[in-house]
């Protein structure tokens, strides 16, 4: 797999990406995170291309504080090949050369296979408790 930068011309290849890995839910509109992506550590957005298809992405982030991990995928029939640690290892890579002391990242509560694979990758549970507060209303996905 090769791994590079985001492109505007990935967007929808990606979208589809995230629907088919069930990373999309109806608060946060895909197309609308990724043009605020593009604002911030743009060079954090990876996707990994094999046979000219986008078969996986992450989207990093770093505060100045905390790294952050957005949007890990890899295309359900490419799972299971090392290509999600092999992308998380690029953004983990880009992060730590920016500077950043540690990364966080949210897994949904019931999703135990991608609790295991984080853990497997040395993260571990902060006990904290996440907190959030729309400020914005995204709509619906458009695909």
């Amino acid at each position: 797999m090769e791994i590079r930068e985001y492109r505007k011309s990935d967007e929808n290849e990606v979208v589809e990406l995230w629907i088919k890995c069930n990373l999309t839910v109806p608060w946060n509109n895909p197309q609308k995170d990724i043009k605020r992506k593009l604002q911030k550590d743009r060079d954090l957005f990876l996707v990994g291309i094999s046979d000219g298809k986008i078969i996986a992405s992450v989207m990093g982030g770093y505060d100045g504080h905390r790294g952050w991990i957005n949007y890990l995928a890899v295309d359900p029939e490419y799972q299971r090949k090392g290509l999600a640690r092999q992308i998380m290892a690029a953004a983990e890579q880009r992060i730590r050369g920016k500077g950043c002391p540690k990364i966080n990242l949210q897994v949904r509560a019931a999703n135990n296979a991608v609790i295991r694979f984080y853990e497997a990758m040395g993260y571990r549970d902060d006990n904290v408790i996440s907190l959030g507060k729309r400020l914005e209303e995204d709509g619906p996905v458009s695909v």
